[in-house]
């Protein structure tokens, strides 16, 4: 009989606890909403040297309704165009519990005069090598490869010519993916790279491109390390 009454208290105590709980939660929902950003145009935008660049903005909504007064839209003003490179235009909104969201727009701005074209597969060669701690280590015989995205400017596969990715064997991850700008007279600069497992960039890069060769050479500083790299086909 007093296991059947401590019985009957319990059942009692958990159908209050659920009540309660129940009436804590009136009027609550776990449902919660991200802004959702439509970029206009293309993510990728060439802009010609010199001339003036137009955004063309985004859209945002926020469970099917239009969000967009809640924009935000920042870079425009960094955008130089009177100087060739890659700038960036982000685009992003926040609800009204706080959930954000953003989308970024990359502006090449890009000589149309630059007509060389350096993409392709490439392959290091002697005189590629890693300089740390006044220990060098070559290693040519690896393959980078190089795309071009707008006039006088490319995706490059690995700015470490395969040194962690291929030599190392350690994947794709460890490669040092960016762009490089060609300039008129030869020269070769970086405009961004990246580690994507490691999440860091290039400290320092400086190349040129020999076109009676067709090769590329730099040096890049990445990690407190010299990347000497020579590139040919």
């Amino acid at each position: 009989m007093k296991k059947i009454i401590l019985n009957l208290f319990t059942l009692l105590a958990l159908v209050t606890m659920a009540s309660c709980g129940n009436k804590d939660s009136e009027g609550l929902t776990s449902v919660n909403y991200y802004p959702k950003i439509i970029m206009n145009g293309d993510k990728f935008f060439i802009s010609p040297l010199g001339t003036a660049y137009q955004d063309k903005g985004a859209t945002v909504t926020l469970n099917g309704e239009d969000y967009t007064s809640n924009l935000v839209t920042s870079g425009l003003n960094q955008i130089d165009i009177n100087t060739a490179g890659l700038y960036y235009v982000t685009y992003s909104a926040t609800s009204p519990d706080g959930y954000s969201w953003s989308e970024k727009r990359t502006v090449a701005v890009c000589d149309p005069a630059i007509t060389t074209d350096i993409s392709g597969t490439y392959t290091t060669l002697d005189g590629t090598r890693r300089l740390r701690a006044g220990v060098e280590t070559p290693y040519p015989g690896y393959t980078t490869k190089l795309s071009k995205v707008a006039p006088g400017i490319f995706l490059i596969s690995d700015m470490l010519g395969g040194y962690y990715d291929q030599r190392a064997a350690y994947g794709t991850n460890y490669t040092l993916k960016g762009y490089v700008q060609l300039l008129a007279d030869g020269t070769v600069k970086a405009l961004s790279g990246k580690v994507a497992q490691w999440g860091d960039s290039y400290d320092s890069f400086t190349g040129n491109y020999d076109a009676k060769t067709g090769r590329i050479s730099y040096v890049v500083n990445y990690a407190g390390m010299d990347f000497y790299v020579v590139l040919g086909k």
